[in-house]
């Protein structure tokens, strides 16, 4: 069967001659007809830092796909920038942004028949949207990440994007005054790449190496850097060759390399949107995973790395420290990985893994020994309760108090919980409730780095705690609990707390719990009303009517 036979629907027999008169108008001629057509997935764009350097990665993979015997066909996907939004109503549209990316690479490929595709992209939401697309449509496909910022530099210290919100806490709190708020501005974000520490860009990249849809070293390499280019090469030839012995997205998106991708995840203390963005590519490649069973690997998978929101390093130091095969090969040699799993090249985990060292390096301090973890279990732990029933989402690394009970601070959205903070109106001891920022309440599942960050800077991150129906930053760390399902919109019991309630955050036995008799909370239920929708049209209408409880991933199909 020739390796080419979808592409060849299209352009074989006389009855296509006007599909193949219009490809000869974009630079095809008679012999290219007989080569498999793979779409480039482009996300480039100047948007932001994260996707600046992705157009000359496309145009890499271009000339690699010529060169090894394919016909290469570019087109766009959008991209957002969720640190340019953040805080506003903009950033209502960033989880939006995923399904869109998704949809759009969907359409492509399926639509003109490409054989494969190769998709390449830089800010958070380009990786679980392009992932989704191509485990739906079980086409050969391989991921290029457009890579990692360098870190920005300020009295010795490494910055990234997370230090500048943090920053404006530590004013509001007159730590710093407006020139070392301003410098801090300056320096953090040095050139193109995604935000430096193990963020949500850079957590999606390592599950995607983890998973066996990227090359090796790839998910940690700087944007910046020739290797980055040089891979991006290597990523074409490896997608023809799959392409040739038609090794597809469901042969390696498995229930086992999710749960690899998994263990990565929380061995390198990587962000709580893994969570939603896992969910949900597992359901588009038809695979059995539950919120549940990211709590079951974090009891026996350690954090291993010291990376940056709560750690001191960023990913371009994890690259130079060995990267996910040196961490992989940790969790390999410890009975934790599953590594009969296939990659895209075709090979097995295990022969990936074969030359790679079983202990990290000597003089790095970014990988620890697996007998000196930073912590001993995984960070990301699911939280359930009468708060969440469905369950929700705590990052439960860098917490000095892994248990808070307190008052309820109840605000209806993030920007009178900014207020309020910023007002100094937040009390130790508190309990920040920010609540009908959900999926379909927000809509768009509002990322609250703003808030987070601002606890922080003003020194209240580990005295008070915040839940919430949103998501937060792979950039946020402290008390804070986000996902929590069911949401307010639809009438879980975040919607029902009063402002005083006494709310407990107990991250040692995986408890959210509303301290309220349950008959006031069914007196509550039977007189609360269910708020009007915010849009009623367009983009976040539709997104609003379709989109699941974030337990299930916010997945819209």
């Amino acid at each position: 069967m020739p390796d080419n036979k979808r592409s060849q629907a299209i352009t074989q027999g006389t009855q296509h001659a006007p599909s193949r008169a219009m490809l000869r108008a974009v630079g095809f001629t008679d012999d290219d007809f007989n080569k498999p057509i793979v779409g480039v997935a482009n996300g480039y764009s100047t948007i932001t830092p994260c996707n600046k350097g992705l157009n000359d990665l496309s145009i890499k993979a271009e000339q690699a796909l010529r060169s090894a015997g394919a016909m290469p066909q570019m087109f766009g996907t959008i991209t957002v920038s969720d640190g340019i939004s953040m805080g506003t109503e903009g950033m209502k549209y960033s989880l939006v942004s995923r399904e869109v990316i998704a949809d759009s690479i969907e359409t492509c490929v399926q639509a003109e028949s490409m054989d494969g595709v190769i998709a390449i992209g830089g800010c958070d939401k380009n990786m679980p949207g392009a992932m989704i697309a191509i485990a739906r449509m079980n086409v050969p496909a391989i991921f290029v990440y457009g890579g990692t910022i360098k870190p920005g530099k300020y009295n010795g210290q490494d910055l990234t994007i997370v230090s500048v919100f943090e920053a404006v806490g530590q004013h509001s709190a007159k730590k710093i005054d407006d020139d070392e708020l301003l410098q801090i501005e300056r320096h953090a974000c040095p050139g193109a790449g995604s935000c430096g520490g193990m963020f949500t860009a850079n957590s999606m990249s390592s599950a995607f190496e983890a998973m066996g849809m990227s090359l090796p070293y790839s998910s940690t390499m700087s944007a910046e850097d020739e290797d980055k280019s040089i891979s991006t090469g290597q990523s074409a030839e490896a997608l023809v060759h799959a392409i040739k012995q038609q090794i597809l997205p469901h042969d390696i998106i498995t229930r086992k390399s999710i749960e690899n991708a998994i263990s990565v995840i929380m061995a390198v203390g990587g962000s709580t949107n893994a969570v939603l963005h896992l969910l949900a590519i597992a359901h588009a490649a038809e695979v059995d995973l539950s919120i549940d069973d990211f709590e079951t690997i974090r009891a026996r998978v350690p954090v291993i790395c010291d990376l940056k929101p709560s750690g001191r390093y960023v990913t371009a130091d994890l690259h130079e420290a060995g990267g996910i095969p040196q961490v992989m090969k940790m969790l390999q040699i410890n009975g934790l990985l599953h590594d009969e799993c296939i990659t895209i090249t075709g090979q097995t985990v295990a022969q990936v893994l074969q030359d790679i060292p079983e202990t990290p390096r000597t003089d790095q301090h970014v990988i620890r020994p697996w007998n000196n973890p930073l912590y001993q279990q995984g960070h990301l732990a699911i939280l359930k309760g009468n708060l969440s029933p469905e369950g929700s989402v705590a990052k439960i690394s860098g917490i000095k108090n892994p248990k808070i009970t307190g008052p309820a601070r109840v605000f209806e959205s993030e920007e009178t919980c900014m207020r309020a903070i910023l007002d100094r109106k937040i009390n130790p001891g508190d309990v920040v409730v920010i609540r009908y920022e959900g999926p379909k309440g927000g809509p768009g599942m509002r990322e609250m780095l703003s808030p987070t960050s601002a606890l922080i800077g003003e020194g209240l991150g580990d005295s008070v705690g915040l839940i919430t129906d949103g998501r937060f930053s792979g950039g946020t760390y402290g008390m804070v609990v986000g996902h929590v399902a069911p949401e307010a919109f639809v009438g879980g019991t975040i919607a029902l707390v009063k402002e005083g309630d006494s709310i407990t955050i107990d991250a040692e036995q995986r408890l959210l719990q509303l301290n309220v008799p349950d008959e006031e909370i069914s007196n509550r239920r039977a007189t609360w009303q269910p708020p009007q929708s915010r849009y009623t049209r367009g983009v976040l209408s539709k997104y609003a009517k379709l989109v699941s409880t974030a337990s299930r991933g916010a997945i819209t199909d």
